[in-house]
């Protein structure tokens, strides 16, 4: 079987195991994410949904030849062209989205280092400001998907919403920042207070992990 796990700049490696498995957090899962996310959200979370997505991309490999050495980015790049692909893309884009923003996050977060911080003051005003648009934007995600910090290609930053597992990079954008806005990612602890999720999700960012996706 083929897996793919995310090493500690996130970049996709391809192990050849003969178990399916996820990628390893850096924090305990029977911890939760503190003061945020709680053990038994992220168990549910991490061990049922991610987990699903892991097992299910792995039993597409094996079906399709076309999919054999490839990076989890170029299955994601591939799927996402062909139509007939779409549950490949589904689960391998899942995949992608749930590992980065497993890396997003810390217990009780991280400072923000100012190079990053005179960055986003540049492009929205100041982190504050940042923040509320970051949180309107996820608000107004309908249904399903996911909010993100991203770089163009022009090196400016813009906040962009995906929907369901779509994923920036087949937009030429490079993610820095995600935040999960699935009903799954936070049901357990908010039930359906998206908002409260959200302004409790700043006291979990490592920003350490966002500024070192910057190019």
């Amino acid at each position: 079987e083929c897996l793919f796990f995310f090493d500690d700049k996130c970049s996709a490696v391809r192990f050849f195991v003969f178990n399916t498995a996820l990628p390893t957090l850096a924090y305990p899962v029977a911890d939760g994410i503190p003061p945020v996310i709680s053990a038994k959200q992220l168990d549910l979370h991490y061990n049922k949904h991610h987990n699903a997505y892991v097992v299910k991309l792995n039993g597409f490999c094996d079906a399709d030849p076309s999919l054999k050495n490839k990076s989890l980015e170029e299955i994601i790049q591939i799927s996402a062209a062909d139509a007939a692909k779409k549950g490949v893309f589904n689960n391998a884009a899942q995949h992608f989205n749930h590992s980065f923003y497993w890396n997003c996050l810390k217990p009780n977060g991280s400072a923000m280092p100012p190079a990053l911080e005179a960055k986003i003051s540049q492009t929205f005003g100041s982190v504050e400001d940042f923040q509320k648009k970051f949180a309107e934007s996820a608000m107004g995600n309908f249904g399903s998907g996911w909010t993100w910090l991203c770089q163009a290609a022009d090196g400016s930053l813009e906040i962009v919403n995906t929907s369901n597992a779509a994923v920036p990079i087949t937009d030429g954008y490079t993610p820095l920042l995600t935040c999960d806005v699935w009903e799954h990612a936070y049901y357990v602890d908010y039930l359906n207070r998206r908002d409260s999720y959200l302004e409790s999700f700043w006291k979990i960012v490592n920003w350490d992990f966002v500024t070192s996706n910057l190019k």
